[in-house]
């Protein structure tokens, strides 16, 4: 990231209604990040987060990911982002999965949010996996993007305990809360140039972190010891 002065250049990457890009664009309007959305992209027409994005001034661009080959989709997405001037990517309900060498050019500059305690419950559908096996236990988890799908470097997690009478959508629910907090704090940390993923190693404060930083439903957040 170069200048740590500036505000960091963020593009935002959805499928769908784009929640989590509006956290993101609302934390950074409002001062509470050293950053800035600069593009958000979206892989489908029928995208809602990108009218929402447009409704808040913010760059959009859509690559119908479906018109396309993933040769051709991929071309565009680079050229989309080396225009935006963007320099770290996120992730943010963004159901395409990407070819390694795309995500090695970004490398250490792109993350993912995704909605389990990873590395348990990879994968597609999670609230409803986790009431079927009758976990404690829920949350959402940031991390690093590596070409293992769900499985690079993590970074942070939001945490919740799975109430009795829980269903599928109040647990949706609870978890998008907690996504929309974790995730601008992520970006936020790096923006100021506090957190680095370095050979591979999640650095905070020039130190490895020693397990993901830790945030419950409850308003607290540990700085897990390096």
């Amino acid at each position: 990231m170069s200048n740590p002065a500036a505000p960091l250049p963020v593009a935002v990457l959805i499928s769908g209604r784009g929640s989590n890009m509006l956290a993101i664009a609302r934390a950074c309007a409002a001062g509470h990040l050293r950053a800035r959305v600069v593009s958000v992209i979206a892989d489908r027409s029928d995208a809602a987060g990108i009218e929402a994005a447009a409704s808040l001034g913010l760059p959009t661009r859509l690559l119908e990911a479906r018109a396309l080959s993933r040769a051709e989709f991929e071309a565009q997405l680079a050229r989309t982002l080396e225009s935006s001037g963007a320099q770290l990517v996120a992730l943010a309900g963004f159901m395409r999965i990407l070819s390694a060498a795309f995500v090695a050019a970004w490398a250490g500059r792109m993350l993912n949010i995704h909605p389990s305690l990873l590395p348990a419950y990879r994968g597609l559908d999670t609230h409803r996996r986790v009431l079927a096996a009758a976990e404690r236990e829920h949350g959402a988890s940031v991390h690093y993007v590596t070409e293992e799908l769900d499985g690079g470097p993590l970074i942070c997690q939001g945490r919740l305990s799975i109430a009795h009478a829980e269903t599928k959508s109040s647990l949706a629910a609870r978890v998008h809360r907690l996504e929309h907090r974790i995730y601008p704090m992520v970006i936020g940390l790096i923006a100021t140039g506090r957190l680095i993923l370095a050979a591979g190693t999640v650095l905070l404060d020039g130190r490895p972190l020693a397990a993901p930083l830790q945030v419950s439903e409850d308003g607290a957040a540990e700085h897990t010891d390096a």
